[in-house]
């Protein structure tokens, strides 16, 4: 998916970068599959905000997604590829053989006329769900379940993917996009290639607006504040504040936070990979 750079007729143009779209087929979503979304704004139910920097941007519906990719074995045929504000990834709609229409996560490459299927014995072809028991070794995949059942959890945003690396007992040995090697049982499911929409990473937005459509307001820095309102607030002029810490004293850098009791550390075989510390 390119992305397109924009002639600097204003100042925010100047340095945005944007997607060109050219593989969105719709702009208007199938009514059937559209919910409303509650919005916060980072306030709980007693009006306090909890998570900062949140609030206003465009009003948004919610696209029902098809997570478990549970009606196997009949043929879907692609109708659209649509643009989905509340993820990175593009989805498709697809109309099952007996007339039903679901959403999925489009995998790229995925076109309008493909046909998708899931369940067993299916071929391992890009947009088609297998269990990781038929999945052959090597297979790119996104869209990964880590319980059975429950919907896809993993490798859900634009342009990653996973790789099936072996087969242990009942368990697959999967290596996630963060680096992660572990193991997930046999009988959850997988979509064969890689999430759409790769090119995200490379998009910038050129102006503090764009932020703010998409619903993020300003974030001020720790070292701009009084020492009573963050760690690595005050000091005489331009003080460097201290080890790099969070709002609640949370290290940044190194510190742990996983729960060591955490009952799925133990189907953990890799750890994911850190940055150096230089």
């Amino acid at each position: 998916m390119p992305v397109k750079k924009y002639n600097p007729i204003t100042p925010g143009t100047r340095f945005r970068v944007g997607n060109d779209y050219s593989i969105i087929t719709t702009n208007k979503p199938e009514k059937s599959l559209v919910a409303p979304i509650k919005r916060t704004g980072g306030r709980n139910h007693d009006g306090k905000m909890t998570m900062r920097n949140r609030g206003g941007g465009h009003k948004r519906k919610y696209r029902i997604i098809d997570f478990k990719r549970d009606k196997d074995l009949v043929k879907a045929e692609v109708l659209t590829i649509e643009y989905d504000p509340n993820r990175t990834a593009f989805i498709a709609l697809v109309q099952y053989e007996d007339g039903e229409k679901r959403y999925i996560l489009s995998p790229d490459g995925l076109k309008v006329g493909d046909s998708v299927v899931s369940g067993k014995g299916v071929a391992p072809n890009p947009g088609n769900s297998l269990f990781f028991s038929e999945i052959p070794l090597g297979s790119v995949i996104h869209a990964i379940e880590m319980q059975p059942g429950k919907g896809a959890a993993l490798a859900r945003s634009a342009g990653t993917y996973g790789t099936l690396m072996g087969r242990e007992g009942k368990y697959a040995i999967v290596k996630l996009p963060s680096g992660e090697v572990r193991r997930i049982l046999m009988t959850c499911k997988a979509t064969i290639g890689t999430t759409s929409n790769p090119d995200h990473g490379l998009q910038v937005l050129g102006k503090a607006g764009r932020k703010r459509w998409l619903g993020r307001r300003p974030r001020v820095r720790g070292v701009a504040m009084n020492p009573v309102d963050h760690p690595m607030g005050g000091g005489e002029g331009r003080a460097s504040g201290g080890h790099p810490r969070s709002r609640t004293g949370v290290m940044a850098k190194g510190q742990k936070t996983r729960n060591k009791k955490k009952h799925s550390t133990k189907l953990i075989v890799t750890k994911r990979k850190t940055k150096s510390k230089k």
